[in-house]
């Protein structure tokens, strides 16, 4: 996917590298201006930034390079997102986007058009599935002080359908037995064209986004009797390990 047009901004606020593969998107509202944005962000004194910003005009600015972590994601409180890292900052494993405007508020089509660019450059250039646990909104992390964050207009259905080629039915998916699961998923998924990764619920069923893809392909845990199902599971971890690794060959 080529590269968007991006206005480089820059921040003094962001961490180097610590080894985390980026694993997610998170998208966030700016709850004000882009300039506004542009310029609390160059303060230090604010110890906040975003890798991106994505202006209503369709104007994309970048102030955190990809190789560093931006200071977007990092407070974590009462979490709803099943790829959390127990006791890791999330801003060492996500890229962050934030968007001009206010919760509640349409976002306009040249805004869109953007975001939609930016994601799936995001997307082909980090080797990021689609699915509704890799591209999130920021209240999927701190479900208290950032409830309305992306905000409640945020096109959530329109740009997984955009990014997942313009029909509601997956080609394939990734279905996890847990998330401990993610790692030998995720490299079973990118073989798949960075198809979608769901994680079974806490009562084992199967999300029906996953049970309606073409193609199911089912990292550890028991057969989901999917019409199409490729079962890669073992009596135990090490040996779904070994399924997997020979699946990948």
């Amino acid at each position: 996917m080529d590269k968007p047009t991006i206005k480089w901004i820059g921040s003094p606020n962001f961490s180097s590298s610590r080894g985390y593969r980026t694993i997610a998107i998170v998208n966030h509202i700016m709850e004000g201006t882009l300039a506004g944005t542009d310029s609390w962000f160059a303060n230090s004194a604010s110890k906040v930034s975003s890798h991106f910003g994505v202006g209503k005009n369709g104007e994309i600015h970048q102030y955190v390079d990809l190789k560093n972590h931006a200071w977007a994601n990092g407070s974590v409180n009462k979490p709803n997102w099943p790829l959390l890292i127990p006791e890791v900052n999330p801003n060492y494993y996500t890229v962050s986007i934030e968007h001009e405007g206010k919760s509640g508020e349409v976002m306009p089509e040249a805004q869109y058009k953007a975001t939609l660019a930016l994601h799936r450059w995001l997307v082909g250039t980090l080797g990021i599935p689609v699915t509704k646990d890799t591209i999130i909104g920021h209240h999927r992390i701190d479900s208290i002080n950032k409830s309305r964050c992306p905000g409640t207009e945020f096109p959530w259905d329109r740009l997984f359908m955009d990014l997942q080629g313009g029909s509601d039915a997956l080609k394939v998916a990734v279905l996890l037995y847990t998330k401990e699961d993610f790692w030998a998923g995720y490299d079973v998924a990118v073989k798949n064209g960075n198809c979608a990764i769901f994680v079974r619920p806490a009562d084992l069923s199967v999300p029906a986004e996953a049970k309606g893809a073409q193609k199911l392909i089912v990292v550890g845990g028991p057969t989901t009797h999917h019409p199409n199902e490729v079962l890669l599971s073992g009596n135990d971890k090490y040996e779904t390990a070994a399924e997997v690794a020979k699946y990948l060959g």
